[in-house]
C-alpha cells in the first residue's frame, strides 16, 4: 500500500513540475518574457501550456491532497492494527515508552498515543481535500479570490503527512513483537480448517462436500473440547475414510503458508521476493 502511496506522491510532484510564471493574471502578457528561462532557472520541468488554465488551475494541489488522504488512510489502518495488537487481550506487540503514555487512572495501562494521534489525523487530511474541492467546484475561468483558500489546506496537509510519517518511523523502530504469543494465537480458532477442506478436495472430494465434512469436525471439537490441530487420524477417518496419516502436516499451522503456491502469496519464498522487490523500488 505504501508503495502505491509513493507512486501517487511522485505523480503529485510531477504535476507541480510546470512553471506558471510569465502567463500574467489572465490571458498572457503584452511584453516579451522568457518563460523557458524562468522554468529552467527555478528547476521546473517545463512551462504550463495555457495562460487561462494556468491561472485557474489548482489540480496540482488537489493531486497532493488526494495522495495525502490515501496515505493517511493507509497509515490509519496500520495504526489501528497496532492499537488492537498492543492491548492486553492480544499482546502481539509492545510499543516503546517513547510512543506511549501511562493512563491517567490505570497505572498498568500503556496508551498507544502516537498510533491514535496518527489515526485521528486522517480525518484532517480528508477535510483538507474536501475543502479545496469545494472551493474549486463552482469557479469560472480564470482567477477568483476564493482560490486564496488553497494555502491553508495544502500547507496543513504537508505538515500533517510529515508528522505522521515521522511518528510511524519512531513507533515501528522500537516495536517489540511477541513471537510466542503470536505463535500461540495461530493454534486457535481452527485456523487450518480450510487447509483440511482443500486436502479433501485433492483426495477427490467435491469442495461442497469437503466443506460440510470439515464443518462437522469443527462442531465435534467444540462439543468435546478436543484440540483440532492434534486430532487423531482415527477420529478424523470417522468423518471421511479418505483421510490418511499425511493429514497431520495439513492441520499444522506452521506448514500452512508453505502450501500456498500463487505468486504474491504468504509462502516464505514469496514474502522474501516481495521484500526484495520493495527494497529495489525504494532505491529508485
Amino acid at each position: 500500500a505504501l508503495s502505491r502511496d509513493l507512486r501517487r506522491m511522485r505523480f503529485a510532484y510531477e504535476s507541480a513540475g510546470l512553471c506558471p510564471l510569465g502567463v500574467g493574471a489572465l490571458a498572457g502578457v503584452n511584453y516579451k518574457n522568457d518563460r523557458d528561462f524562468l522554468a529552467s532557472a527555478l528547476g521546473f520541468d517545463g512551462t504550463t501550456p495555457n495562460s487561462m488554465d494556468t491561472t485557474a488551475d489548482r489540480d496540482f494541489a488537489l493531486d497532493f491532497l488526494y495522495a495525502s488522504s490515501v496515505l493517511g488512510m493507509h497509515l490509519s489502518r496500520f495504526c489501528e492494527e497496532l492499537v488492537l495488537w498492543s492491548t492486553a487481550e492480544f499482546s502481539f506487540v509492545k510499543l516503546s515508552d517513547r510512543v506511549t503514555t501511562g493512563s491517567s487512572i490505570m497505572p498498568q495501562k500503556r496508551n498507544p498515543d502516537v498510533a491514535e494521534l496518527i489515526r485521528g489525523k486522517t480525518g484532517r487530511l480528508y477535510g483538507n481535500l474536501i475543502t479545496l474541492l469545494t472551493v474549486m467546484k463552482g469557479l469560472p475561468f480564470t482567477y477568483n479570490r476564493d482560490m486564496q483558500e488553497d494555502k491553508e489546506p495544502l500547507f496543513d496537509s504537508i505538515d500533517t503527512v510529515k508528522l505522521s510519517l515521522e511518528g510511524m518511523i519512531e513507533m515501528l523502530k522500537d516495536a517489540a513483537f511477541n513471537e510466542a504469543v503470536l505463535r500461540r494465537a495461530v493454534y486457535r480458532n481452527f485456523s487450518t480448517a480450510t487447509d483440511l477442506a482443500d486436502y479433501l478436495v485433492k483426495k477427490g472430494v467435491p469442495f461442497r462436500k469437503s466443506h460440510e465434512i470439515v464443518g462437522n469436525v469443527v462442531r465435534h471439537c467444540e462439543k468435546t473440547g478436543e484440540d483440532f490441530f492434534t486430532l487423531p487420524v482415527e477420529t478424523l477417518r470417522t468423518f471421511e475414510p479418505l483421510i490418511s496419516d499425511d493429514v497431520k502436516d495439513v492441520l499444522d499451522p506452521a506448514s500452512s503458508t508453505e502450501r500456498k503456491l500463487s505468486k504474491g502469496s504468504t509462502a516464505k519464498k514469496e514474502i522474501l521476493a516481495q521484500i526484495e522487490a520493495l527494497r529495489a523500488q525504494l532505491k529508485k
